[in-house]
């Protein structure tokens, strides 16, 4: 479903300084971009910005980038952003996730979160589609720090459990398994727009972290 331009969306990201306008020109250059040494984690499918512009501001000390390829969608990330007062250690941009080594040099990244990506159907023709399949995992390994890691959420049964098998077959270890986030003694759990939506009447939430090492 295309989404209606909203009138305000231009001048969104014509203003708001936290928006990165040509992100390739920042490639091996981030921790210069924020100023520090600072660990740098990313969320791929930023959505509405909910979830990585609270921890923004939870965890000053680290820098975190929202990505996101639709325009229309990242607007509301950077207004939401600016009217939570996030801070220097925050930036957006639009990009599609199989172009990442366009946008970070090998290495670069400490962390990845992956929030309630598209399931695609359930056929073999679509696998390849899926933000956890093993030719996305060896990508997001080409971005690690020696070593990284991935934190996954899903409202999706199928696809939580088609993840564990990628990750697994990769040889990445596997934490904190959840079936039911909300039901469970996990800690530390922010949640996004459709985390609360769904998580509301009662749909279980799938949650795994899985790491990788060089």
């Amino acid at each position: 479903m295309r989404l209606r331009k909203k009138p305000w969306g231009d001048n969104e990201l014509n203003t708001n300084d936290r928006f990165i306008h040509k992100p390739e020109e920042n490639k091996g250059k981030w921790k210069e971009i924020f100023g520090n040494d600072n660990p740098i984690h990313i969320e791929i499918g930023t959505g509405k910005g909910q979830f990585l512009t609270t921890m923004s501001l939870l965890n000053p000390n680290i820098n975190y980038i929202a990505i996101e390829r639709q325009t229309n969608v990242i607007v509301s990330a950077l207004k939401k952003g600016r009217e939570k007062g996030v801070g220097e250690n925050i930036v957006f941009f639009i990009a599609d996730v199989k172009e990442l080594l366009n946008y970070f040099e090998p290495e670069e990244i400490d962390r990845i979160y992956i929030n309630f990506c598209d399931p695609w159907p359930n056929k073999k023709k679509w696998a390849k589609r899926r933000l956890t399949h093993k030719n996305f995992l060896n990508l997001y390994e080409a971005l690690f720090t020696n070593g990284g890691e991935v934190f996954f959420k899903t409202d999706n049964r199928l696809l939580f459990e088609f993840s564990l098998n990628e990750f697994a077959d990769k040889g990445w270890r596997l934490h904190n398994i959840s079936l039911d986030l909300h039901n469970s003694d996990f800690e530390g759990n922010v949640k996004t727009e459709y985390e609360e939506k769904f998580s509301g009447i009662g749909m279980p939430i799938y949650r795994l972290e899985g790491y990788y090492k060089k």
